[in-house]
C-alpha cells in the first residue's frame, strides 16, 4: 500500500482526534516554546520537513504488516534471542533480570508528577514484556501489565505543569507502551490490546500534532527535547501500523526530524550537551534508528558521529573511570564528586558511573568495529550501569572482538568542537587533562546553519566556557567546573572574565548564547595543538567569546603541559582599559600558601598554584551556581555553593599578559 502525505499533511487536532483542550496546550506552546519547536517567519514554498517527509515516507515492510512483534525484532528474531539468553550472553542477560525495575518496585501511581517518574515507567514496562518474551514467566508479564495500566491512568504523559503530552516523559511513554504492545501483542487479550493500542493512539495524535510540520515552524533538532519524543513516535507509530491509518505520516514525520537530527550532528562525534546528556539521550537515537532500520528497513546509522561516538566517551571519562570531564551542564561539580547530593543515587548508583555503555555494543555491532567494542568492554569492567541491560540481549554481537584500550591512541582532538583530551595512558594511574576553545555546536553549525531554516539553535545545556580546561592527577580530580547550571555563566568554569562579566550573552536565562551571532561564536577556535606522549601545547583564539562593547581585539590562551606541570598563558589586547580575570576553581578550599603561591586542597592530591605574574591580585571566594530548577522553569533554581573559586585578576589595562603554572602534589 502506498501511502500519500500531502492529503493530510497539515491535519488540524479535531481531524486527527485528538481532545481540543490537549491540544490546545500543546500547541499554544509553539509560540513560547524554543526546546522542541518553535513559529517564527513563514518561508514561501512548502515546509522544508514536508518536503523530507514526501521524499522518505519509512512505511513499513510489507512481511512485517498484520503481523507481531516487528518493531524491534520479529517470532524468529525472539527465538534467537532466546538461544543468546541460554548460551552466548547468558551472563550478560542474567544480571539485567537482576536490574529489572518492573520486578522490584511498583509503578508510580497517578498523577505521577515526579521528575522522571514516568520516564521509569517506559524503561520498566519494555524490560518486563521483553524478559517475558525470553524466559516464558508469568511473573514478568504480570508486571509488564501494571506498568501498562499505570501508564493508562496517567491523563497527562508528563508534567501538567510544563509542555504536557508532548515532551520527554510523553516520548518515554510512547516508546515503552509501543514497544510492549508490540512484544506482547499474542497473549494480550482482545479488551486488552484495544485499551493499549487507544492510549497509545491517543497519546501519539497529540504529540504528532505538535511537532507536525507548518508555516515558519522550525525545530531544534541538535536538542533532546526535540528528538526523544520523536523516537517515542516513530517506535509508536510501527507498533499500531495495522489499525491507525495516520501512524504512516507519523512514521514520515520521525524520519525526517530524525534525517536533520543527524545531518546537524557533530562530525567529530563530540556530543554538544555533554555527557550526562549524552548518557540520556543517545538511547532514543539508537531506539529510533533500530525502529527504522528493522521495521522500515532504511538503516540510517551509517554517520561519522556514530562511528565517533565511542571516542567521545572514552575520553570523556576521568582515569578513575567513575568521574568525567564535565563540559557543559553535566552533574553536580563538587557535590557529584564527593557523591553526595540527591542526584549521585542516579548518576553513581552504588558508587558507580551510571553511562548506559551498552549502547557502544550496538554501534560495534552495527559498524563491526572493534574500537566501539573494546571502549564498551573498558567501560563494564569498570562497574558502570546501564538503564536497559536488557537490550544487550540484541546488541552484544560476540563475534567483534574488542580491542584492548591501549590501541586507542590517549590523547584526541575533537576538531569541530575544539576541545583536547590528553592523558598520560589508560590506567587508573594516569595524569589527564582536558581544554576546549570551540563554539558550542561545533565550527560545522556555521557552514549549514543558514541553509536549514527549519532549524533553530537551543544550547542552553551548553556553557560560556571557552578557553575553560579540567585537571586529574595523582588519583584526583584537580579542578573543574561547577556543573549543572540553571543560569550558565563563564563564573564557574577554569575561563576568563573581561571587567567581571563572561562570554557570550550570558545571565539572562539558562541558553547564555540566545541571539549571539553564531559566526562570531565560530572565531573561538583552536590555532595550534601539538600532542604527544609526554607533552602538549595548545593555543587558543578566545576573541570571538566576548560581546563587542568590552572592547576585547585580542584574546589568546596557551595551555601547556611539560614534565608534569600546566602552564596557563593569557594575553589579551583591548581598545580601552579593562581588567582580566583567570579562573580556576576548587571542589573544597583554596588556601594561600605564599604571596604568589596557592593551594586548592584535594585527596588524595592537591593542586599547587604559582602566579608567575606579579601585578596579579587574587580573590578566594565561595563557588556560587544558579542550580537547576523544576522542568520549564530550569533557570529559577536556587543558589547553592559548590566548592571554592581562586580569581586573579590584572589592573586595567589595554595589554595583558597574565602566566600561572600548576604543578598536583601527591599526599
Amino acid at each position: 500500500m502506498t501511502h500519500h502525505f500531502g492529503r493530510r499533511r497539515f491535519l488540524g487536532a479535531a481531524a486527527l482526534g485528538v481532545p481540543m483542550l490537549a491540544a490546545r496546550q500543546a500547541l499554544a506552546q509553539d509560540a513560547r516554546e524554543a526546546l522542541g519547536t518553535m513559529i517564527g517567519k513563514a518561508a514561501p514554498g512548502p515546509h522544508p520537513l514536508a518536503t523530507l517527509m514526501q521524499a522518505h515516507p519509512a512505511a513499513l515492510r510489507a512481511e512485517l504488516r498484520g503481523v507481531h512483534p516487528r518493531v524491534f525484532t520479529t517470532r524468529a528474531g525472539l527465538e534467537q534471542l532466546r538461544q543468546r539468553a541460554r548460551g552466548s550472553h547468558r551472563a550478560l542477560w542474567t544480571a539485567a533480570l537482576d536490574k529489572l525495575v518492573a520486578m522490584r518496585e511498583a509503578p508510580a501511581a497517578a498523577p505521577a508528577q515526579k521528575r522522571r517518574a514516568q520516564n521509569t515507567v517506559a524503561i520498566g514496562m519494555t524490560g518486563a514484556a521483553l524478559a517475558y518474551q525470553i524466559e516464558g514467566d508469568t511473573r514478568y508479564l504480570d508486571a509488564a501489565r501494571r506498568y501498562m495500566d499505570a501508564a493508562l491512568s496517567y491523563q497527562v504523559w508528563g508534567y501538567t505543569f510544563s509542555k504536557p503530552d508532548i515532551d520527554l516523559a510523553a516520548g518515554h511513554l510512547l516508546y515503552g507502551m509501543g514497544t510492549a504492545y508490540d512484544l506482547l501483542f499474542d497473549v494480550l487479550s482482545p479488551e486488552e490490546r484495544t485499551r493499549y493500542r487507544d492510549k497509545i493512539v491517543r497519546q501519539a495524535r497529540i504529540l504528532a500534532a505538535h511537532f507536525m510540520p507548518k508555516p515558519g515552524k522550525s525545530y531544534s533538532y541538535s536538542q533532546n527535547h526535540c528528538f526523544i519524543p520523536i523516537a517515542g513516535l516513530a517506535v509508536a507509530a510501527y507498533a499500531v501500523w495495522d489499525d491507525t491509518p495516520e501512524a504512516a505520516e507519523w512514521a514520515a514525520l520521525a524520519r525526517a526530524i530524525f534525517g536533520r537530527v543527524l545531518e546537524v550532528s557533530a562530525p567529530d562525534g563530540y556530543f554538544y550537551e555533554g555527557v550526562e546528556y549524552w548518557v540520556f539521550s543517545m538511547p532514543w537515537i539508537v531506539h529510533a534508528l533500530d525502529a527504522f532500520a528493522h521495521a522500515a528497513g532504511d538503516d540510517l546509522y551509517d554517520q561519522p558521529s556514530l562511528r565517533k561516538a565511542h571516542l567521545y566517551i572514552a575520553h570523556s571519562l576521568t582515569p578513575n573511570g567513575q568521574d568525567v570531564f564535565d563540559f557543559g551542564d553535566v552533574f553536580e561539580g563538587p557535590l557529584t564528586r564527593a557523591r553526595s547530593g540527591e542526584e549521585a543515587a542516579r548518576t553513581h548508583p552504588n558508587g558507580k558511573l551510571h553511562s548506559n555503555y551498552n549502547l557502544l555494543y550496538r554501534l560495534a555491532a552495527r559498524f563491526g568495529d572493534p574500537e566501539a567494542q573494546g571502549v564498551a568492554s573498558w567501560m563494564a569492567s569498570l562497574g558502570h550501569v546501564c538503564q536497559e541491560d536488557y537490550w544487550s540481549l540484541l546488541w552484544y554481537d560476540p563475534a567483534v572482538k574488542a580491542a584492548p584500550m591501549s590501541s586507542i591512541s590517549p590523547h584526541h582532538h575533537f576538531d569541530d568542537l575544539g576541545t583536547v583530551y590528553w592523558r598520560s595512558d589508560w590506567s587508573a594511574a594516569a595524569t589527564a587533562f582536558a581544554f576546549r576553545a570551540g563554539p558550542p555546536e561545533g565550527h560545522h553549525v556555521a557552514a549549514i546553519l543558514a541553509k536549514l531554516p527549519d532549524w533553530h539553535l537551543e544550547m542552553g545545556h551548553a556553557h560560556p566556557d571557552a578557553g575553560s580546561f579540567m585537571l586529574y592527577g595523582g588519583g584526583t580530580y584537580l579542578s573543574g567546573p561547577m556543573g549543572y547550571a540553571g543560569i550558565p555563566t563563564s563564573a564557574l568554569s577554569n575561563t576568563l572574565l573581561v571587567d567581571g562579566q563572561g562570554q557570550a550573552n550570558e545571565g539572562g536565562g539558562h541558553d547564555a548564547f540566545k541571539d549571539y551571532p553564531y559566526a562570531r561564536l565560530d572565531r573561538i577556535r583552536l590555532s595550534s595543538v601539538k600532542l604527544e606522549r609526554d607533552r602538549a601545547d595548545i593555543v587558543a583564539d578566545l576573541t570571538g567569546a566576548y560581546r563587542p562593547e568590552l572592547g576585547v581585539e585580542r584574546l589568546e590562551r596557551r595551555f601547556s603541559y611539560a614534565n608534569g606541570a600546566w602552564t596557563v598563558s593569557d594575553r589579551m589586547q583591548a581598545a580601552k582599559p579593562v581588567v582580566l580575570t583567570a579562573q580556576l576553581h576548587g571542589d573544597t578550599a583554596i588556601t594561600r600558601a605564599a604571596p604568589q603561591r596557592f593551594v586548592v586542597a584535594g585527596k588524595p592530591a592537591s593542586l599547587t598554584v604559582e602566579v608567575r605574574t606579579a601585578a596579579a591580585q587574587a580573590l578566594i571566594a565561595p563557588g556560587v551556581v544558579v542550580a537547576a530548577g523544576p522542568p520549564g522553569n530550569v533557570d529559577k533554581g536556587p543558589r547553592e555553593q559548590r566548592g571554592t573559586v581562586l580569581r586573579l585578576s590584572l589592573p586595567a589595562s589595554r595589554a595583558a599578559t597574565l602566566v600561572t603554572s600548576l604543578r598536583f602534589q601527591e599526599a
